[in-house]
């Protein structure tokens, strides 16, 4: 993705059923949201797109969350940007928007648009760090209030991959009776002690750089370095071992050369972190790091069963039918736990496979490999 960072904005209130062209970034005021762990926003604003039109009888709504540094720009649509699951979304597609309403908002706590850390708050001033803790639980609530301005009583479906399945997940939980259709694809029921401790690693980065100034940096330099730092962790998770040995083994990057120096600050890369240098950029260049850390700690605080009993009991109350997939390769949301997931669902829920060797982010790169059985289970 190379959309860039929205900080500021003029909000706009849609009316019910209010049709605008495809893949356009548009704005809903929702007002004030009081939030799970005590914060308040007031004049809460989402940035949003929708594809297709909505149906009369509000029936071929589909929901389709992002996951951690995506933005709402699920499909090109009337756009010239292609969009981050094109493969999937779109006319004549697994999701036709020639048959659906597709709606897909950026999360609060986000660059993209929403209220998040860079945006003004009352007095004019970015929130920085005093922009307040977000959950998921929190993310699903502001989008129930965007549903109820699209005139969206329930959807069709709600579908996402990573960050994006656990809210597809707690969507499903908070809100039974509005959700026919629930897609949960590389995700889990609660994030794990390994999981957070990866981004614990890539919290700390971002907050050990000199810039960050304790979040308060957006008159100052941004914390770029940390930002990149935290990325590269990131991006070790979301591809396997066996896929990074293929591409890039030991080589060299170019003609540097690993050996070339007499200290180690001076030698030459290998390949692989001219790669990592590369995500580091391509991240740095286009989100904030205080949303970085927003919607992290969201991730990290992910359990669909916390204040609600076991898993099997917080499930119980749901009414959609779920399609649970997982990537094959993927070493940072094990296939195990998606059929851990599947297994205290209420009713009997197979485990669909990307069979695909590049690891998590084959629930982006590799989405057709479901792309069949999604249609015929959920948009046949």
């Amino acid at each position: 993705m190379t959309r860039r960072p929205a900080s500021r904005h003029e909000p706009l209130t849609v009316s019910p059923l209010q049709h605008p062209a495809d893949g356009v970034l548009q704005y809903a005021s929702i007002g004030g949201l009081e939030l799970e762990t005590g914060g308040y926003l007031p004049d809460v604003v989402l940035a949003y797109e929708t594809w297709g039109q909505l149906d009369p009888d509000a029936g071929n709504a589909v929901l389709v969350p992002h996951a951690l540094t995506g933005s709402s720009h699920v499909a090109r649509g009337s756009s010239t940007e292609p969009g981050w699951w094109e493969e999937l979304v779109g006319p004549g597609r697994t999701v036709d928007t020639n048959r659906y309403f597709v709606v897909s908002a950026n999360m609060l706590g986000g660059c993209y648009g929403s209220t998040g850390p860079a945006s003004a708050d009352p007095d004019g001033l970015a929130w920085g760090s005093r922009f307040p803790f977000v959950t998921v639980r929190d993310s699903v609530r502001a989008e129930a209030r965007l549903a109820d301005q699209l005139g969206v009583t329930r959807w069709h479906a709600v579908l996402g991959g990573s960050l994006g399945g656990a809210r597809a997940l707690e969507w499903a939980v908070t809100e039974p009776d509005r959700v026919l259709h629930c897609g949960v694809i590389a995700a889990t029921a609660a994030s794990t002690a390994e999981q957070i401790a990866f981004a614990q690693a890539q919290l700390a980065a971002i907050r050990l750089d000199p810039d960050f100034s304790g979040g308060d940096y957006y008159n100052g330099t941004p914390p770029l370095a940390g930002l990149g730092l935290a990325r590269r962790i990131a991006h070790i998770t979301y591809r396997s071992e066996p896929e990074l040995e293929y591409r890039f083994g030991r080589t060299p990057q170019g003609a540097e050369d690993p050996f070339g120096a007499m200290l180690p600050a001076g030698r030459g890369r290998y390949s692989v972190e001219s790669y990592l240098d590369h995500q580091a950029r391509k991240l740095a260049g286009r989100f904030d790091a205080n949303s970085y850390l927003v919607l992290t700690e969201a991730l990290v605080s992910h359990d669909v069963a916390r204040g609600r009993g076991s898993l099997r009991a917080a499930l119980a109350g749901t009414a959609a039918d779920f399609f649970i997939a997982a990537v094959e390769s993927d070493r940072l949301y094990f296939p195990r736990q998606s059929a851990d997931l599947a297994a205290a669902l209420p009713r009997e829920t197979s485990v669909h496979h990307i069979r695909a060797p590049i690891g998590h982010d084959g629930f982006l790169t590799s989405v057709r490999e479901i792309s069949g059985t999604l249609k015929r289970e959920v948009f046949g």
